[in-house]
């Protein structure tokens, strides 16, 4: 099995087509077919559907794709540690991050590794929490900020900070009281909530089963953009951390407040698999993640967040 048959099954996986993989990879149109060719030859199955319409991974095909991606990965980064001449930090750092952190933390922590490193090369994903979980056993992602992680043999985890969970309602509502809105009080509104499973939809629904209460769902979504969207335009009221509905509070789109009596709090970790290879950019870019967050929490840019000692 060669790269140059790895590079012509995801190019031709990623663009579904052998002429417009040939023109990615800057190669000639036979030299791919040959490449894909010699690879089910030597697998011993199909790895495409091929249609008028274009190519598609089998099921057998796609599991070889996920393998080759994370091969190539895995060659790249070490090409890139390989550049290094003993002078700092080479490297590729894949760094994954809850949609609701990455507008916090994703500049400065670029601003960060590239001032400091500027041979750490990294990569941001953002997912749920579940994502990122399955991201990090998997070894796609080397660390992540994420919450609510159980211990786990196989993954390193850190917990940083707490932060609770927010009712946010329509710009209509009567502002909500600064000191927040009991549990009870919130439930009885029907709400735009992440559908099942989801991390926070599994909190809330914690939180009422323990106070004998239940959820109103009016409509269900896992894009917090459109949760925040729908209850702007009055089709209910939603519940996420504070630090994602900062800006629209403060410019009079939504209400907010925390939600009490009792309150829903996250807890936020820093996760890395613990069996995995440490390299020294590696452990570079965990550190200052750390440190990230540590200052947007000095700095008062993370909404009820209270760091865990």
């Amino acid at each position: 099995m060669e790269i140059r048959q790895l590079q012509s099954l995801l190019a031709v996986a990623d663009t579904g087509s052998v002429t417009r993989a040939a023109e990615l990879l800057h190669v000639v149109q036979p030299a791919v077919t040959r490449q894909i060719h010699n690879l089910e030859t030597e697998l011993g199955a199909s790895l495409f559907e091929r249609s008028r319409t274009g190519m598609r991974p089998t099921e057998i095909g796609l599991q070889v794709v996920e393998r080759a991606r994370r091969a190539l990965a895995e060659l790249e980064r070490a090409r890139e540690e390989a550049r290094s001449s003993g002078a700092g930090l080479h490297g590729i750092v894949t760094v994954g991050l809850l949609a609701s952190t990455a507008p916090l933390l994703a500049v400065p922590l670029v601003a960060a590794v590239t001032e400091r490193h500027p041979g750490v090369r990294l990569r941001i994903v953002t997912g749920f929490g579940g994502h990122l979980s399955r991201w990090l056993e998997a070894g796609d992602v080397d660390v992540a900020l994420t919450y609510n992680l159980p211990p786990a043999a196989a993954l390193s985890v850190k917990p940083l900070l707490e932060e609770d969970l927010w009712a946010v309602a329509p710009p209509a509502t009567a502002t909500l009281a600064s000191d927040g809105i009991e549990l009870r009080d919130l439930l009885q509104r029907p709400l735009a909530m992440p559908s099942a499973p989801h991390g926070i939809r599994s909190l809330v629904e914690s939180a009422a089963a323990r106070a004998g209460l239940s959820l109103e769902i009016a409509v269900e979504t896992n894009d917090a953009g459109v949760q925040k969207q729908l209850v702007e335009n009055g089709f209910g009221w939603t519940v996420l951390p504070g630090i994602m509905v900062a800006d629209e509070a403060a410019g009079g789109r939504l209400n907010s407040a925390p939600i009490v009596n009792p309150g829903i709090p996250r807890r936020i970790v820093l996760a890395r698999p613990s069996n995995a290879r440490s390299s020294g950019a590696l452990r570079m870019v965990a550190d200052l993640l750390e440190e990230t967050v540590l200052s947007r929490i000095e700095a008062g840019g993370w909404p009820s967040a209270r760091l865990v000692h």
